[in-house]
């Protein structure tokens, strides 16, 4: 007897792998479990002004790198400027240039962000340790004296720039932090004291997302780097780490903005908040890092279209293995019920079902007249085929006159298979009697339209389309009910009488 033990290492390495690959698209690629799952997105506008003096003039703006933020669009508008952007010292800034700019000049940067939930900045590149600050001779000995004080009270670097933030943002400071303070902002002053003790740390721009807000300005914060992670302080409020309503513009403690042939120069922002398909946000997400090239929404719409409908196929397959395998219906023809559930999703279930009774029960009467004529197999399914067709283009006539247009979708009806379904079922009825036509004609419908709540169901219809693994745990299971030999559900009712009382 052969050993079945590679039929079940097969099955379960199609589950593995169809399962893996669906959760591994969910995670790595955030597509949605779910259909019609919301995200917040934010559309922020930098519009910069500056005074023109006449002479050529070029702009440099950061643009952010924010790990907890996704750049999904962006674009600038400026007439009668060039426009690049591009990496400079490992900072992406757009740079605007023209030969003249008189008077009052106003340049926009647009972008749509989305957040990752990334709001941890993770780095495996270790900073330099920086150079002390060279401190002014009045300042010299009360820095080193603020410093000293909150080194005694820490046990690392963290807990040190925690004491520094917690000194600086007292509401009763001291004598020497007011006279650090009177010289140098509050963040330029944390910055500072934590660089003197070999700390890596910088200023840094943040933006504070607020719906419907306008002519917003950076605020300045700071990171200090330890253990592989920079950790954010806000120091003018006093607080550590991050909301998720903040967006960290420039990153580098480099300026946001450099205007040469240009005065009085200004940035400000303007915010929305808006929310937007979760699908659509990660297809957005993965073009603008080259994952589509081997997807199906690389393809164009019309193709999409088409493989949504038969990637719905495989569903319907295994509700009829199921339904024929497990459960005993019994249907005319093996995979009918597929393509008549398939005409069902265009046609809705009711239309679908009058019309394809109404169309056999037609065929079935033309088929009853070719069959006194003892034409040869081929052409007795010829002429049903055309019978079919004119009953289909008779039916969608009246339809049209009488004003019923859910009856104009009758023509998604598969014509050939439902030639052969007639010619099928006039031959039953000949050699089995009406009784056999009415079991596998009902067990068809049933299973056609059990069919049809499966493929219609629209999470179904989202998973099917966007985790293509599933197909592979389809046919694993497809697999294993085709090792089934054990009694159908409908008959056990049959034996029943056997297992006694």
């Amino acid at each position: 007897m052969q050993s079945r033990t590679p039929f079940y290492i097969l099955v379960a390495l199609l589950l593995v792998t169809g399962i893996g690959s669906s959760v591994f698209r969910g995670i790595e690629h955030n597509v949605p479990f779910l259909p019609g799952k919301q995200v917040q997105s934010w559309a922020v506008d930098a519009k910069i002004s500056f005074q023109g003096i006449n002479e050529p003039a070029e702009v440099s703006f950061t643009l952010p790198q924010d790990p907890a933020f996704e750049v999904l669009a962006e674009n600038a508008s400026s007439p009668g400027y060039g426009m690049t952007i591009g990496d400079i010292h490992g900072q992406r800034r757009v740079i605007w240039s023209s030969r003249e700019a008189v008077g009052g000049q106003n340049l926009y940067y647009k972008l749509t962000l989305v957040p990752t939930g990334q709001t941890q900045i993770l780095t495996d590149v270790t900073p330099p340790v920086p150079e002390s600050y060279p401190w002014p001779a009045t300042e010299m000995t009360a820095a080193q004296q603020v410093a000293d004080s909150a080194w005694q009270k820490s046990a690392s670097n963290l807990t040190y720039a925690q004491q520094v933030m917690q000194a600086i943002s007292a509401t009763e400071r001291s004598q020497n932090m007011e006279l650090l303070l009177s010289n140098n902002t509050p963040t330029q002053l944390f910055v500072r004291l934590l660089q003197d003790k070999g700390i890596a740390a910088h200023e840094v721009s943040a933006l504070k997302l607020e719906d419907q807000r306008r002519r917003q300005t950076l605020r300045p914060m700071a990171e200090m780097y330890q253990d592989g992670q920079w950790y954010l302080f806000d120091v003018v409020t006093g607080t550590q780490g991050r909301a998720d309503d903040v967006l960290l513009w420039e990153r580098h403690g480099q300026s946001v903005l450099d205007v040469v042939g240009g005065t009085n120069s200004q940035v400000s922002f303007s915010m929305l908040k808006d929310t937007r398909s979760a699908l659509a946000t990660s297809i957005d997400m993965m073009r603008n890092a080259n994952d589509l090239d081997f997807s199906l929404y690389a393809l164009p719409l019309e193709e999409q279209n088409l493989f949504k409908g038969i990637l719905l196929i495989p569903v319907g397959v295994l509700v009829v293995v199921f339904l024929r395998v497990i459960i005993g219906f019994r249907t005319s023809g093996t995979f009918m019920p597929v393509l008549i559930a398939l005409a069902f999703i265009q046609t809705t279930l009711l239309t679908g079902l009058i019309g394809f009774l109404l169309i056999v029960a037609f065929g079935l009467m033309i088929r009853s007249y070719l069959s006194k004529l003892n034409l040869l197999l081929i052409s007795r399914i010829s002429a049903v085929i055309i019978v079919v067709i004119g009953i289909i283009g008779l039916f969608t006539i009246l339809s049209y006159k009488f004003g019923l247009s859910e009856g104009l979708t009758i023509t998604f009806f598969p014509m050939i298979i439902l030639a052969w379904t007639i010619e099928r079922m006039s031959i039953l009825w000949e050699e089995e009697g009406a009784k056999e036509v009415v079991i596998q004609g009902g067990g068809s419908l049933l299973v056609a339209t059990l069919a049809y709540l499966a493929m219609s169901a629209t999470w179904v219809q989202h998973w099917v389309f966007n985790f293509l693994g599933i197909h592979l745990v389809i046919l694993a299971l497809v697999l294993l009910m085709g090792q089934y030999t054990g009694y159908k559900v409908l008959e056990l009712k049959r034996f029943k009488p056997l297992a006694g009382e």
